[in-house]
């Protein structure tokens, strides 16, 4: 076989390493634009998992890599003079010269071919290089071929707004990776530095647009730039100057981070793309090089199986996506986190910004950091519980048993049972399943149990299943939950009071066609529906009445009656609805909202009248007892629908109106709706809304594990944490959770009749946790 590399780069040349070492027949020739001895940035940063690939891969080349490596543990956050340290954490560093210069020796010694100062057009692939069996794009960010062909490619490039530059620095930082933040009269500038060699470390310099406007570095020449630089960091450089390498940049040497991201990484069954030239991953999170070294191993052991060409290329392509799209996931959390910097920095401690920040990704978790460090984690726990127990609390307390309070009701931990509509009424009235359905979350452990939605109304339902609060006998049967909640645990019971909307007379979903979302009634059986405007969530779904005057008024007044109702039923809290689609929801979103009064267009219009419900609801509510508001913060419907700039403003607007707390979902506004899911896929959200308004939030949204609840908590992305299947498939979760951290304090209420099954249970965990060590 014989393969061109276009590009010499870490990925390019790794691939001919690895084709060689599978059949030294295949001819393998990397052309590279640049000399050999040329190179720009400074150092690159490994991991341990990462060292294992390569070692396996070829163990020649891993251990002359190995014995060039930098190794730190810790990981150091100065903000303005204070610092926090934490350890375990396991970084190489290398510079990217000297790695050069080591994958140069190993390709010549197996014979691939390296051509240097070699400028390839773009006709060389087919005239040049037409004997080629494949055409490996390895040309790094700036891809020619990619970019040539950005469409065939489903290629996206996406400039983020961050200014940064690459400098380094003969002062070496050599206890730790080492993050530095620093208040300048225009704002906040921070560095990530590490050391690569002996006597070199990189520095790079990162800030928002707005700050790097205001210090001029547009304007400034590089060595400008280094010594504004300097002079900011000069605290701690010990005298050492910050260097340049960027002579082959025109302009300022500050530059914008490009982020690519490509559907389809093939082209014409023979041409491929490799490294950043398919993919970039922020480098907050070190791993450009590790996915360009493993993409080479994966298409080289591919283009070595046997099968053809076309075959091989395609399960490169299919294998990398699925690990290349879980760490850009994670890059892309890191590089966010670095675009809000001010956010955390402002509203956090240095304790809680350095969690925060080591966090940031979400590939590193809370039990992840207590392998790395317990005993930095433990000092975390313990002053988090300082401030929510007070200044006696000298034990660290797992973040998710933390009390927390709204108004006058006080949380026992942090978690909550999700609203789940279970379509299991009669006529609205909730009964014996409720009943054993609620008792049972109830008595799991939980400090927060809610009511699936529970309509105003007979017409307000989504099927003819859901519960509602509209007579008498709703409230009595209500009652009888409430009742047995309170009697026989700590657990506190809110209401998610709603209209379904558009939404509405609809099968329950296991009576659903599989290939029919939300399947609508048959029609003889179906009741009418209200919405913002006449549009049908879906093209099979009942056509909606656009609402008047008249039934605003009306729908109001049903949703005080409920919340009077909810009262006498004993509830401790109230949440109103306004989200995924349903009557309220269809006021917020663009995409089912197409009003042309003042009720529709603008945002601030689009809320007119679900503020007005909540401050209605709110007025006829207890003083002393809280209240939420369920919101979509984002529809996932482009420009149109709502987007992330509008969550804010609409959980801001909800607080004036009389909420206590933001319950942060997205979505469901749309069957045509393109959400980026993945674990805590939501969080951000919540994040976004608590950091920046400094508003109480709930987060939401696959969100299963322990680890994600201590996560959020201890971040500060969240108040509260919403569970819903983990709750289906285990009511106890809050128990089972705190024996599996081995807490036995008063966030974990305990039911006295299963005093022995608790125990067993600690006693089990226990023993696991023992052998785990």
């Amino acid at each position: 076989m014989k393969v061109v590399c276009l590009g010499g780069g870490p990925a390019g040349l790794y691939l001919g390493i690895s084709l060689k070492l599978r059949n030294p027949d295949h001819q393998i020739e990397v052309y590279e634009r640049n000399k050999p001895d040329d190179t720009f940035g400074w150092g690159i940063v490994f991991s341990d998992q990462t060292v294992d690939n390569i070692t396996e891969n070829d163990p020649v080349s891993a251990e002359r890599i190995v014995n060039e490596f930098i190794h730190w543990d810790l990981i150091d956050c100065h903000v303005s003079g204070a610092v926090e340290r934490s350890g375990g954490h396991g970084f190489i560093g290398l510079g990217r010269k000297r790695f050069l210069q080591l994958l140069h020796e190993r390709a010549r010694e197996l014979g691939v071919g390296l051509h240097f100062e070699q400028e390839i057009e773009l006709n060389d692939v087919d005239t040049r290089f037409a004997d080629a069996d494949v055409i490996v794009a390895s040309d790094g960010l700036n891809s020619r071929i990619r970019n040539t062909y950005l469409d065939e490619f489903g290629c996206t490039i996406e400039t983020r707004p961050n200014k940064f530059v690459w400098l380094g620095t003969n002062q070496t930082f050599r206890d730790a990776f080492t993050f530095i933040f620093e208040r300048t009269d225009h704002g906040w500038i921070w560095a990530h530095a590490y050391q690569f060699d002996d006597n070199t470390s990189t520095f790079i310099v990162e800030t928002t647009p707005e700050v790097y406007d205001a210090l001029g570095f547009e304007s400034m020449s590089h060595e400008e730039s280094a010594e504004t630089c300097r002079r900011i960091f000069e605290d701690y450089l010990d005298g050492h100057t910050l260097l340049t390498n960027s002579a082959h940049i025109r302009g300022s040497a500050w530059i914008n981070f490009p982020a690519v991201y490509c559907d389809n990484w093939i082209k014409d069954d023979r041409i491929v793309l490799i490294g950043d030239a398919a993919h970039t991953a922020h480098f907050s999170i070190g791993s450009g090089t590790k996915l360009g070294l493993e993409d080479a191993i994966s298409l080289a052991r591919h283009l070595d199986s046997g099968e053809a060409i076309p075959t091989a290329l395609r399960q490169y392509q299919e294998e990398r996506k699925i690990d290349v799209l879980r760490l850009q996931n994670s890059a892309r959390n890191a590089m966010i986190w670095f675009e809000n910097v001010p956010r955390y920095i402002e509203a956090f401690d240095l304790k809680q910004f350095n969690y925060s920040m080591l966090t940031r990704s979400q590939r590193v978790s809370h039990e992840n950091l207590r392998l790395r460090d317990k005993a930095w984690l433990d000092t975390m726990e313990t002053h988090l519980a300082q401030r929510y127990l007070g200044p006696a609390a000298n034990d660290p307390v797992p973040p998710m048993f933390l009390p927390f309070s709204l108004r006058d009701m006080t949380l026992n931990n942090r978690v909550c049972v999700s609203p789940m509509c279970m379509y299991s009424a009669t006529d609205g009235l909730p009964d014996d399943w409720h009943l054993v359905h609620y008792g049972g979350l109830a008595k799991g452990g939980a400090a927060l149990v809610y009511t699936e939605m529970t309509n105003v109304s007979a017409e307000g339902r989504i099927t003819p299943g859901c519960t509602g609060i509209w007579s008498d006998a709703h409230t009595d049967a209500w009652r009888r939950v409430t009742d047995f909640v309170h009697q026989h645990t700590q657990a506190k019971m809110a209401i998610q009071i709603g209209h379904a909307g558009p939404k509405g007379s609809t099968l329950e979903p296991w009576k659903w066609d599989p290939k029919i979302l939300d399947e609508p009634l048959p029609k003889a059986e179906q009741w009418p529906l209200l919405s913002a405007s006449a549009i049908p969530f879906d093209t099979y779904s009942p056509m909606p009445r656009a609402m008047t005057r008249e039934d605003m008024d009306t729908v109001l007044a049903q949703h005080v009656d409920a919340v009077k109702r909810a009262d006498a039923a004993g509830f401790d809290m109230i949440e109103m609805h306004a989200a995924h689609g349903y009557l309220l929801s269809s006021f917020v979103t663009p995409v089912l909202n197409q009003r042309d009064d003042e009720y529709g267009g603008s945002l601030k219009n689009r809320l007119r009248y679900p503020l007005e419900v909540c401050r209605a609801m709110r007025a006829a509510w207890p003083e002393q007892k809280p209240m939420s508001v369920r919101i979509s913060a984002h529809d996932w419907m482009g420009d149109s629908g709502v987007t992330e700039s509008e969550a804010a403003a609409i959980a801001e607007a909800f607080i004036e109106a009389g909420a206590d707390i933001i319950n942060v979902s997205t979505g469901q506004t749309s069957h045509a709706a393109q959400p980026q899911p993945g674990r805590m896929f939501q969080t951000p959200l919540s994040d976004i809304i608590r950091n920046d308004g400094r508003i109480p939030t709930i987060a939401v949204g696959n969100i299963y594990e322990t680890d994600h609840v201590n996560s959020i908590i201890a971040a500060g992305r969240a108040d509260l944490v919403c569970l819903a299947r983990p709750h289906l498939a285990d009511p106890n979760w809050t128990l089972h959770a705190a024996a599996e951290l081995g807490y036995q304090g008063p966030g974990a209420a305990e039911q006295h009749q299963y005093f022995l099954g608790y125990r067993q249970a600690h006693t089990l965990a226990e023993r696991e946790r023992e052998a785990a060590s």
